[in-house]
């Protein structure tokens, strides 16, 4: 019997860990082809881990989703857990979608509240996604390895679904 979580275990971790995140970077394409990320307030994560942003209509990103739906999301909490997806964004005005994820924070940017006509919500649904966990006892794990690993001139051991995942989504 395999010692290796499956698929379903690794893909459900993934979304445990994407929940503790209130923000992240969004990474779009710009016309040019360039990557341009910028930081976003996280409005929502589904089971599934799609992510949800609001975002004004009119802004670049809006633009950039248009001509490429290929975006990343990235997360970092201090230096012990980091998430990264890959997968395709959309844009909505849904009402009812904009009423459940809205939160009176949200006004800062959107002055108008959920009412607000510049106002919609960028979801991306993931493709893939990897994650690096160091939190809790896995720090003092990773960093006993990163001295052992200093000490003999080998890499540190890193355990594969625990520490750090690449995940199907």
């Amino acid at each position: 019997m395999s010692s290796q979580p499956s698929q379903n275990q690794e893909a459900r971790k993934f979304h445990d860990l994407l929940a503790k995140f209130e923000t992240a970077m969004l990474c779009t394409h710009t016309a040019k082809g360039n990557l341009r990320g910028r930081p976003m307030a996280i409005a929502g994560v589904d089971e599934d881990s799609k992510v949800w942003f609001f975002t004004g209509v009119e802004s670049g990103k809006v633009e950039e989703i248009v001509l490429d739906t290929h975006v990343a999301v990235l997360c970092q909490k201090d230096r012990d857990l980091y998430v990264s997806l890959s997968g395709k964004a959309t844009l909505q005005r849904d009402k009812a979608k904009i009423s459940e994820l809205w939160k009176d924070s949200f006004k800062t940017w959107f002055p108008g509240g959920k009412d607000d006509p510049n106002l919609a919500v960028v979801s991306v649904v993931p493709e893939e996604g990897e994650y690096w966990d160091n939190e809790g006892f896995k720090k003092i794990m990773y960093l006993f390895e990163a001295a052992k690993a200093l000490a003999t001139g080998h890499t540190p051991h890193v355990e594969e679904g625990e520490q750090h995942a690449k995940v199907k989504l």
